[in-house]
């Protein structure tokens, strides 16, 4: 454990980081899931409504710093290509 006034301060400001990072991810795990739900039942307008979610969200996490930046770019594009292929069937 530190005995540094501000590594123990490092230690208190990385957990509180990391509780958020890992809250904000499994967010976007959950809105994803929707989403491919969403495409799995053929509900086109649920799913356009997702894919609007979850880009938002993607962009605001990558803003952030959670998730890199062509990461969630890469997210968005498969799920937008996934979404139009759908909506072609």
């Amino acid at each position: 454990m530190a005995n540094i006034k501000s590594a123990k301060k490092r230690i208190a400001v990385i957990a509180k980081k990391t509780a958020t990072n890992r809250r904000v991810k499994s967010h976007l795990k959950a809105i994803v899931k929707n989403f491919d739900k969403a495409i799995a039942e053929k509900d086109m307008a649920v799913a356009a409504e997702k894919l609007a979610l979850a880009e938002k969200r993607l962009k605001q996490a990558a803003a952030k710093g959670t998730i890199h930046k062509n990461a969630a770019s890469r997210k968005v594009s498969r799920m937008a290509k996934q979404f139009n292929k759908a909506k072609a069937e």
